[in-house]
C-alpha cells in the first residue's frame, strides 16, 4: 500500500515537474490533445516540438516496457479490443471537451483556470459514473 501511495506521490511530481518544463522553455502547455492535434493539422509549422515530444513519450514508454513489462499487460477481464474501443471513446470526449486531462487537469488548474476546473470535475464526474454504471452492470460488486 505504502509502495503505490510512494509511486503515484513520484509520478505526479514527475508529471508536473515535465508540464512545467515544457512551460518554462518551449512556451507551450502540455496538453496531449492539443499536441497531437495540432501534428494533424498540415499548416501548423510548429511540427518539430510536437514531434519530438510525442518521441519522447515514445521512447519513455519504450524505455518503461524494457524494466517493467507486466505494466503493459491488459487487465484481467479486459481484451485489448475493449482498451482500444474505450480509448477511440476517450479520444472522442477530448475532442467534445476541447481538452485533456493533462491539458486541464495538470496545466490549467495549475493556472488557475475556471474553465480548466469546470472541465475536470466534468471529466472526473463521467469517469466515476462511468465506471460505477459498467462495474454494476457487469456483476460487480461495490
Amino acid at each position: 500500500m505504502i509502495e503505490s501511495i510512494l509511486m503515484a506521490l513520484a509520478g505526479g511530481a514527475l508529471i508536473g515537474l515535465a508540464a512545467s518544463a515544457m512551460l518554462f522553455f518551449v512556451g507551450r502547455v502540455a496538453g496531449i490533445s492539443g499536441i497531437y492535434g495540432g501534428l494533424l493539422k498540415p499548416s501548423t509549422g510548429d511540427n518539430q516540438w510536437r514531434l519530438m515530444f510525442i518521441a519522447g513519450l515514445l521512447v519513455g514508454g519504450g524505455i518503461l516496457m524494457a524494466f517493467a513489462p507486466t505494466v503493459f499487460q491488459a487487465p484481467a477481464g479486459h481484451s485489448w479490443m475493449t482498451i482500444g474501443v474505450a480509448g477511440l471513446l476517450v479520444g472522442f470526449g477530448v475532442r467534445m471537451g476541447n481538452g485533456c486531462t493533462s491539458g486541464h487537469g495538470v496545466c490549467g488548474l495549475s493556472r488557475f483556470s475556471g474553465r480548466s476546473l469546470v472541465a475536470t470535475l466534468t471529466f472526473m464526474g463521467a469517469g466515476f459514473a462511468t465506471a460505477t454504471i459498467v462495474h454494476l452492470l457487469t456483476g460487480g460488486v461495490l
